[in-house]
């Protein structure tokens, strides 16, 4: 006999409540859940220590800065979100995404976050989905599940929010209780925003790191011009390889001054090469005069990364390395709309050949902190994990952009840690550009910690007094030692 449906109530499937489950991402099997549990309160409110991300400093030079409209904090700076809106055939201009002409593009907010809500559902199960969720219940204590219906309630809701002096990014910076944020800068940024907020007494530890991509890779767009920007912010003329790297140099010292502690390069390939001071001029000099074949470019950017290492091991700055990702792959939407929106792949990566001259010139040095990062998970347990397990100058980096999930974490766990240890890698970065989905992504992650190291525990490979450090370690302390905050 089928037994009776609950009586309804009235009006009870209108308004439908978001609601996060306590033990979201914890196993089922009651043994770990329970041990998962307490590992998580032991981590739930530390400080979160964030060392790599792409938050705009402009946010925190003044007190009173807003994020504008829950559109233009949600929708149009995030490409995790308008990709996926992308993918179903949502025109970029329907999300205000601006246009690199100057094109026309929807600017009317409530339309667009009407289009968001509406398809809301697409990021069920994903990533995004955990995090937007958690940032609309914990942040801005959002009840109602967003849809169609209830897009416009939500919207007001978040807006008055948006409008109160708690809600202003130095205020979310404290009450998230972020101890340090590291932006991501490039090479020829005067750095004016981090002047700013070191000049405005606000306690708040914002750090720029220092990204040489735009000058490093010759076939960038603009790159000639970036190279005339950079000997304007750095007092060099730059007329030759020699000069180029002064000028180098010259910014990595002022991006110190203003706290720095890490740099960062993005790399399609892990390939490291080293050329004579004749081959690399030679090199150069193609790339100002507008002649460098790929090849060249290809052999020039190898050449920066053992330059970027070596340069790292004189000035002390932690020298991170993304590699793995084609970028712009689709070339329509990087002609109408530029660089990062969403059509960046992952792509299959060799590691170990690849990057042994580096690591055969510099990796056995341990004043070198060199931090890894992949986005091709079959490399993790043959080449990452392994290399990380023995040089001394290298550490993985944490699951990472497509990768940074509870799934994604699980594997890392898995196919890393047994063969390098987790003191060889370097706890969590968030590489976010969504500043409010900061807690979130780190709650994702101290969660999977305390369940990985709570199935470590229940099979007797650790104990729960190890378990109890290590869980620590991995939200906090490999974080703060592998980029050098616990020295600065």
């Amino acid at each position: 006999m089928q037994a009776a449906l609950p009586e309804r109530q009235e009006n009870c499937w209108a308004l439908p409540e978001m609601i996060l489950d306590p033990d979201r991402y914890f196993d089922p099997e009651p043994g770990q859940r329970k041990i998962a549990r307490e590992l998580y309160q032991r981590v739930a409110g530390m400080p979160i220590v964030s060392p790599h991300g792409h938050v705009d400093p402009t946010l925190f030079v003044d007190e009173g800065v807003s994020f504008g409209t829950p559109t233009s904090l949600f929708i149009i700076p995030d490409h995790y979100v308008f990709r996926m809106l992308h993918s179903q055939g949502i025109p970029m201009e329907a999300l205000g995404i601006p246009r690199v002409d100057g094109g026309p593009v929807e600017t009317d907010h409530r339309k667009i976050w009407q289009v968001f809500a509406e398809n809301f559902y697409l990021f069920r199960g994903t990533p995004s989905g955990a995090w937007l969720t958690e940032e609309l219940v914990d942040v801005f204590g959002v009840t109602r599940k967003l849809d169609g219906n209830s897009a416009q309630d939500i919207y007001d809701q978040i807006a008055e929010k948006l409008e109160q002096p708690a809600f202003r990014p130095c205020a979310l910076f404290e009450s998230f209780n972020i101890e340090v944020l590291c932006t991501t800068d490039s090479a020829t940024d005067p750095l004016d925003a981090h002047k700013k907020i070191r000049a405005s007494g606000w306690h708040g530890d914002i750090r720029p790191t220092f990204r040489p991509d735009n000058v490093v890779n010759l076939l960038t767009l603009g790159w000639r011009e970036n190279i005339i920007t950079l000997g304007e912010v750095s007092g060099v003329e730059i007329n030759s390889y020699s000069s180029f790297i002064e000028a180098l140099e010259k910014r990595r010292a002022a991006f110190k001054m203003l706290g720095a502690t890490a740099s960062d390069q993005a790399a399609i390939s892990a390939y490291t090469h080293e050329l004579s001071p004749f081959e690399a001029e030679n090199i150069f000099q193609h790339a100002l005069n507008g002649d460098v074949t790929g090849n060249e470019a290809a052999q020039f950017s190898a050449h920066m990364l053992m330059e970027s290492a070596r340069m790292s091991l004189e000035d002390g700055l932690v020298m991170q390395i993304h590699i793995g990702s084609i970028r712009n792959h689709n070339s329509a939407t990087f002609r109408k709309f530029g660089p990062d929106k969403g059509a960046d792949i992952p792509e299959r990566s060799e590691i170990t050949h690849n990057l042994s001259v580096l690591l055969n010139k510099y990796g056995n040095d341990p004043d070198l902190s060199l931090i890894l990062f992949v986005l091709d998970e079959s490399t993790f347990a043959r080449e990452l994990a392994p290399l990380a397990g023995h040089y001394p100058a290298l550490k993985a980096g944490p699951p990472w952009w497509f990768y940074d999930s509870i799934n994604g974490m699980r594997r890392y766990f898995d196919l890393v840690m047994e063969t390098a240890g987790i003191y060889n890698t370097v706890g969590f970065n968030d590489d976010t550009r969504a500043f409010p989905s900061i807690p979130a992504r780190h709650d994702v992650w101290r969660r999977a910690c305390a369940n990985w190291l709570a199935g470590l525990v229940v099979r007797g490979i650790i104990d729960i007094e190890d378990a109890h450090v290590m869980v620590v370690d991995l939200v906090y302390n490999l974080a703060k030692k592998a980029y050098r905050f616990d020295t600065n």
